[in-house]
């Protein structure tokens, strides 16, 4: 006796279609929504030497860093080149209304001239401007 029944039975299948539709549209999703900018790149705009000579204003503090890394205010030599001796000396002169000019030589290193600001920060300027000089004055 045979009791199985001679029924074909039907193989499942996978519709592909509506999977790739769905697929599609969350591509089309995730495409709209992405932005592509790099995280990483920051956009600056590089400040340019006004071609303008500034007058001279009374409250300011002219100080000058030469390329050996002395420092000069107001045209008298400092007698340190440390943050704690610069600052010392920019304290009698500060005040809120002043402002500093640092005047730095070209090859002056770049840790003289942040030693300079922290000096002046540490002193209560908060107004500091770098004096620049024009492409044409600069060949004489």
């Amino acid at each position: 006796m045979n009791f199985k029944k001679n029924r074909a039975t039907p193989e499942p299948e996978i519709n592909l279609i509506p999977f790739i539709d769905v697929l599609l549209v969350i591509v089309i999703f995730l495409m709209l929504t992405t932005s592509w900018t790099r995280l990483t790149e920051i956009n600056l705009t590089l400040p340019a030497a006004d071609a303008q000579k500034q007058t001279d204003r009374p409250k300011q503090i002219i100080l000058s860093v030469t390329a050996q890394g002395q420092y000069m205010i107001n045209k008298s030599p400092v007698g340190g080149s440390s943050v704690a001796a610069l600052a010392a000396v920019l304290t009698p002169l500060a005040s809120k209304e002043m402002t500093l000019v640092i005047s730095a030589d070209a090859m002056a290193s770049h840790q003289s001239v942040v030693n300079a600001m922290e000096a002046a920060r540490r002193s209560g300027l908060s107004q500091i401007t770098f004096a620049t000089q024009t492409a044409e004055s600069s060949g004489s």
